[in-house]
């Protein structure tokens, strides 16, 4: 009976730590501010294909000449892929970039990717557009 108890508690314990990345995934709106867009160039220094979210950062020169390293967020590995990515051809650390996205709502230098523009003017997206999911604030079914 007592071994029984100890299997089951350890089974909810081994299912809690599988559910914590569930926890800990975010919607737009909590972090990231639709009315803050923001378009910066700059030289990548670090790519990271992760899940839920993939990353990469950008060291911007601002207007008072001082280099600012960016932190962008996207999609997740599996749908960049679908979306035409790479990984380590599409972009590389060294590669000078233009970014569209919108400004975490802290002010911090990270924000929400929304499309990358490579130097021979190829557009491809790295995240979803501004809203609470990947369907914005366009309904994902007519509406009638």
């Amino acid at each position: 009976m007592a071994r029984r108890i100890t299997e089951a508690c350890l089974l909810v314990v081994v299912l809690w730590f599988l559910a914590i990345p569930l926890l800990a995934h975010h919607s737009f709106g909590a972090e990231y501010d639709a009315n803050k867009p923001i378009t910066l160039t700059g030289v990548v220094t670090k790519i990271e294909w992760t899940n839920p979210h993939s990353h990469f950062y950008l060291d911007v020169t601002d207007d008072k000449g001082n280099v600012v390293n960016w932190k962008f967020e996207g999609y997740g590995p599996g749908v960049l892929y679908r979306n035409g990515w790479k990984k380590d051809v599409t972009m590389k650390p060294g590669d000078t970039v233009t970014v569209f996205g919108w400004r975490a709502r802290d002010g911090g230098n990270w924000a929400h990717s929304r499309e990358v523009t490579f130097s021979g003017g190829k557009k491809l997206f790295f995240g979803p557009p501004s809203g609470t999911g990947d369907g914005g604030n366009t309904p994902a079914v007519e509406v009638r």
